[in-house]
C-alpha cells in the first residue's frame, strides 16, 4: 500500500511520501522539490508539469494553468471572471453552467473540462510518486483549501480517479499543516490547550485556522479564509504597475499580447520575491514586444503603497478566526505562518502587529501540506505505525437539508410549504452522521443545501435525493429513518433511507428511564444524532415537523421513554430506494469516458517519447559511429568499406533532417537495424581484438595451473591416483594445442578480417577444463580408519594432567578429523575469479 501525500497548488505541486525513517519530500526529473502544475496541448503529444511550463512561452495559448482557481466554478461566477482575462487560453461556458476549456491538440481543437486537466496534473505527480517508490501508487492523501464547495471536493475525488488515484481523504490544507506541526512536538501540554494561529498565504488564497493542540491531540477551533487574497494578487498589481508604464515609455501595449503577457508576469514574480529581501528592484526584459527592450525599476515601499488594496484585506480573516474560536488574542501562544507568499514583509508586519508577537516560520512554507498530508495517509494506513495522535477536523460551512411538508388542512387547505433544518452547522466534526425521521405516505424528495452562502459566491442548492417508491402495510403514514453522512472528504450526501414498520406481538422491555434513537456506531471522530421530522398534522402544539428551535448546535429531539416494564412492539425494517441528483457532478458514464480518454492520451504521450528515444537513437549512432570510423575503428574495416559506410551515414543523417523529421517509432527501429547491419561486425572486430589478450592470458593462467598441480610433489596431493594426475595433464595438453592453433590462425588474419578465435570460444574451452580438472585436484584425503586400541581408556577419578573428556590432542597426527582433512586446491585456481573457472 503506498502512502504518498499530494498538495496541488495553484502553481505548482509537490508530493511527500512516507519512508520507514520518516516523511520525505520526493524530486522530480529535474531534481526540483516542485512540480509545475501545468498542462500544455501539443499537435502529437501532452506536456505536462516542467516540460509544460517550459512549452508554455512557446504555445501559450494551449497551455492551461492555474487550474485550482477553475475546477467546480461556474462560468458566472464574477471571481472566475475576472481570473479568466489573465489567461491566455479560451474557455467558454458548457450546457450546464460550468467551464469548457479548449485546446489545440493533436492537429484539432479539442475541449476539455477542468476535472479532466486536474486529472492530467495528478497524473504527473503520480508518476513522479512511483519512480521514487519503484511502486504503484494508488491510495493517498490529498490538500485541499477550506473554502472548496462541494462540488470542487467531488471534482477533486473524480480528478484523482481519473487519474488511477484512490484518495484515503481530503484533507484541509491548514489542517495538514497543523498536523505536520504538533505531531513531532514532544512538549505539548496534557490538560490546558495550547492555541496556535496558522496563517497560510499561498499564491492565489489566504487561509487561517485557529488549533487547539494537546498531547496526542489535535483540534481545529476555526477556519476562515480569503480566497482571492495570495501572491499572485501582488504579481497582478506589478504587471498592472510596468504595463500602464511600459504604454507610456515604449508605446506598447503588453495586455494585448499572450507572450508578452506571460513574460511579464514571470518576470514580475521573480521581482517580488527580490523585493522580500532587498529595498529595491530592477527589471529588465529583453525584446518584450515588437522588438524592444523594456527596463524598469521600483523601490520596496512603492510596492507596498501599490499593494495598499491588497494589505487591507489581511487582518479580516484573523479577525473572522479569533471570533469563531471564540478567543482573544492574549489566548493564542504562537503564531506559525506557511504558504509561497507568506515571505512578503509588509503581510508579515501586519501579522506582527495584529497578534502582538513576531510569527514564526518552523515549518517549511511550501512543503508542510504535502507532508502533513503524506502523515495523514500514514495514519489510515496499516502500512505505518504512527504516534498516537488524534485529529479532530471541523466542517467550514453550515448544511441544511430542505423538504416540502404538508401543513394542517384546517389551516390553508392544504398547501405545500418548504421547511429545512441545519443538519451540519458550522464548525461540525468531520466525519459526522446524522438520521432524521419522516413522516409520508409516498415518495417525496430531500434537498442538500448550504445555510448560508454569503461567504461561498456559490449556489445554496447541492443536491437533490428522491427517495420512494415505498408503500406501508397499514396504508397509513409510514415511518422513515434517512441517514445522512458527512464524510472523510467533507462530501454531504443522504446515504440511505429505511422503513420502520411495527409488526404484531409485543416484547416486555426492562426499566429504561431515557431512550435516545440513533443509528449505527461510528467512529469516534463522527457526531450522529437523530431528528424527528413530523408533519404539522401529527400535533397542533408540536414544532412544525418536529424541529426543535434551541440555539444548540445539534438540533436533535430525543425520544424518552420512562415507562418500566413498557410494552415494545417488533420494528421490521426496509431499505427504501434513493435516487440522487447532485448538480454540476459529473454523471459516472461521463467520469469512465474520461478515464478511458486519459488513458488513450498516456498512451500516445507514451509513444511519442519513445519515438523521440528512437529517433534520438538513430542521431547519436550516426554521429558515434562516424568519429570512431576514424579513429579506433579504423584497422578494423577496409578503406571501401569505410568510405561507403560513411556515405550511407551521411544519407540517413540527412533523412533524419528531411523527410524523416517526423516518422513514427518503427521506422526509426528498421532504420538503426539498417545501420547496425553495417557497423556491428566492426563493433565486433574490435571488441574482439581488445578483449582477446585478457581471455587468452586468463585461459593459459588455468592450464598452467593445473599442469603444475599434476606434476607438483605437493604431500597434500599424495592421495590422488597417478592415473588422475595424467587425465588432467592430457586435458591441458589438448587445451593448450587447441589454443597454439587457434592463436596461429588468427595471428595470420588482417584485424579487418572476420576473427577465428573468438573471446566466447576461449571462455568456454577454459571452462570446460576447469569442470573437469577442479573434482581430481580438490579430491579430500581420506580419513585415517580408527581403531580400538588407538582409543584411550576413560580417565580414573583423581587422574592428573587430563582434561576431562579425553586425551591431548595430538597435533603431528597423519590422519587428524574434522577440517584438517581437506586439501586445498592449488593456489593458480585463484584464475576462477578472472572467468575461467565456472
Amino acid at each position: 500500500m503506498s502512502v504518498v501525500g499530494f498538495d496541488f497548488g495553484n502553481e505548482s505541486g509537490v508530493v511527500a511520501v512516507a519512508r520507514q525513517r520518516g516523511i520525505d519530500v520526493v524530486l522530480n526529473d529535474e531534481s526540483n522539490r516542485q512540480t509545475p502544475a501545468i498542462v500544455c496541448f501539443g499537435d502529437k503529444q501532452r506536456f505536462l508539469g516542467t516540460a509544460g511550463a517550459a512549452s508554455s512561452m512557446m504555445n501559450p495559448k494551449n497551455t492551461i494553468s492555474q487550474i485550482k482557481r477553475l475546477i467546480g466554478r461556474q462560468f458566472s461566477d464574477p471571481e472566475l471572471q475576472k481570473d479568466l482575462k489573465s489567461l491566455p487560453f479560451a474557455v467558454t461556458e458548457g450546457p450546464d453552467g460550468y467551464l469548457l476549456i479548449h485546446a489545440r491538440y493533436l492537429g484539432e481543437m479539442r475541449t476539455f473540462t477542468p476535472t479532466q486537466v486536474l486529472g492530467m496534473v495528478f497524473s504527473d505527480l503520480k508518476t513522479i510518486a512511483e519512480k521514487n517508490l519503484n511502486a504503484a501508487v494508488v491510495d493517498c492523501c490529498i490538500g485541499i483549501p477550506i473554502y472548496f464547495t462541494d462540488i470542487q471536493r467531488r471534482a477533486v475525488m473524480d480528478a484523482a480517479k481519473i487519474a488511477g488515484l484512490h484518495p484515503l481523504r481530503l484533507f484541509h490544507e491548514t489542517t495538514a499543516t497543523a498536523l505536520a506541526y504538533g505531531i513531532y512536538k514532544t512538549d505539548l501540554p496534557e490538560n490546558e490547550p495550547l492555541n496556535v494561529a496558522l496563517v497560510d498565504i499561498g499564491h492565489s488564497s489566504m487561509q487561517v485556522c485557529i488549533a487547539a493542540f494537546k498531547k496526542g491531540q489535535l483540534k481545529i477551533l476555526s477556519h476562515s479564509f480569503d480566497r482571492c487574497l495570495g501572491g499572485r494578487d501582488f504579481d497582478e498589481v506589478l504587471f498592472n504597475h510596468f504595463a500602464a508604464k511600459f504604454k507610456d515609455e515604449y508605446k506598447i501595449d503588453v495586455i494585448q499580447n499572450a507572450k508578452a503577457c506571460l513574460r511579464l508576469r514571470a518576470a514580475c514574480e521573480k521581482l517580488k520575491k527580490v523585493l522580500s529581501a532587498n529595498p529595491e528592484a530592477p527589471l529588465n526584459i529583453e525584446c518584450l514586444m515588437d522588438e524592444k527592450d523594456v527596463r524598469g525599476f521600483i523601490k520596496r515601499e512603492e510596492f507596498e503603497q501599490i499593494s495598499i488594496p491588497i494589505l487591507e484585506r489581511v487582518k479580516k480573516p484573523l479577525e473572522s478566526a479569533l471570533s469563531e474560536a471564540g478567543l482573544t488574542i492574549e489566548d493564542i501562544h504562537s503564531v506559525e505562518v506557511v504558504g509561497s507568499s507568506s515571505r512578503v514583509p509588509a503581510v508579515i508586519k501586519i501579522l506582527s502587529d495584529f497578534f502582538g508577537k513576531e510569527p514564526r516560520r518552523t515549518m517549511n512554507a511550501s512543503e508542510c501540506v504535502a507532508k502533513g498530508c503524506a502523515l495523514q495517509c500514514a495514519i489510515l494506513s496499516p502500512t505505518f505505525k504512527v504516534r498516537d495522535f488524534q485529529v479532530h477536523e471541523s466542517f467550514p460551512f453550515p448544511i441544511a437539508l430542505s423538504w416540502k411538508g404538508t401543513a394542517p388542512d384546517t389551516v390553508n387547505g392544504g398547501a405545500e410549504n418548504q421547511q429545512s433544518t441545519i443538519v451540519f452547522p458550522k464548525g461540525n466534526l468531520i466525519p459526522s452522521v446524522k438520521a432524521l425521521t419522516f413522516y409520508r405516505s409516498g415518495t417525496f424528495t430531500v434537498d442538500v443545501q448550504y445555510a448560508d452562502v454569503t461567504e461561498l459566491q456559490a449556489p445554496a442548492k447541492i443536491s437533490t435525493y428522491t427517495i420512494g417508491p415505498f408503500q406501508s402495510t397499514k396504508g397509513e403514514r409510514a415511518k422513515l429513518k434517512v441517514k445522512v453522512r458527512l464524510n472523510m472528504h467533507g462530501i454531504v450526501s443522504v446515504e440511505s433511507a429505511t422503513l420502520l414498520e411495527e409488526e404484531e406481538g409485543e416484547v416486555l422491555v426492562a426499566k429504561e428511564p431515557t431512550k435516545i434513537e440513533t443509528d449505527d456506531a461510528h467512529p469516534p471522530s463522527g457526531t450522529e444524532a437523530d431528528v424527528n421530522m413530523h408533519d404539522a398534522k401529527a400535533s397542533a402544539s408540536e414544532n412544525e415537523n418536529g424541529v426543535p428551535e434551541s440555539g444548540n448546535d445539534n438540533p436533535v429531539q430525543m425520544e424518552i421513554d420512562s415507562k418500566v416494564e413498557a410494552p415494545k412492539k417488533k420494528v421490521k425494517k426496509t431499505n427504501v430506494p434513493l435516487s440522487e441528483v447532485v448538480y454540476g457532478a459529473m454523471l459516472p458514464m461521463d467520469l469512465q469516458k474520461a478515464v478511458e480518454k486519459e488513458f488513450e492520451m498516456a498512451l500516445q504521450d507514451r509513444v511519442m517519447e519513445e519515438t523521440k528515444d528512437k529517433k534520438n537513437a538513430v542521431e547519436s549512432y550516426v554521429y558515434d559511429m562516424r568519429n570512431k570510423l576514424y579513429d579506433k575503428y579504423q584497422d578494423f574495416v577496409t578503406e571501401s568499406d569505410r568510405e561507403q559506410f560513411i556515405a550511407m551515414l551521411q544519407e540517413v543523417e540527412d533523412w533524419l533532417y528531411e523527410d524523416g523529421e517526423d516518422e513514427t517509432k518503427g521506422v526509426y527501429i528498421a532504420k538503426l537495424e539498417e545501420l547496425k547491419k553495417q557497423g556491428d561486425p566492426i563493433e565486433q572486430r574490435y571488441k574482439e581484438s581488445t578483449e582477446r589478450g585478457a581471455v587468452i592470458e586468463q585461459l593459459s593462467y588455468c592450464i598452467n595451473s593445473y599442469r603444475e598441480a599434476a606434476m607438483s610433489n605437493d604431500l597434500m596431493l599424495d592421495h590422488i591416483d597417478v592415473v588422475d594426475k595424467q587425465k588432467v595433464l592430457n586435458e591441458c595438453v589438448q587445451a593448450e594445442a587447441w589454443l597454439r592453433e587457434k592463436k596461429q590462425q588468427q595471428d595470420t588474419l588482417p584485424k579487418f578480417a572476420s576473427p577465428v578465435l573468438l573471446s566466447a570460444d576461449v571462455r568456454k574451452k577454459a571452462e570446460a577444463l576447469d569442470r573437469f580438472c577442479r573434482p581430481i585436484m580438490t579430491k579430500p584425503k581420506p580419513a585415517k580408519p580408527s581403531t580400538p586400541e588407538s582409543q584411550s581408556p576413560a580417565p580414573a577419578e583423581g587422574d592428573e594432567g587430563q582434561p576431562q573428556g579425553g586425551e591431548k590432542p595430538d597435533h603431528n597426527a597423519d590422519a587428524s578429523e574434522g577440517a584438517g582433512n581437506e586439501v586445498p586446491s592449488p593456489e593458480p585456481m585463484e584464475t576462477e575469479k578472472s572467468g575461467t573457472a565456472a
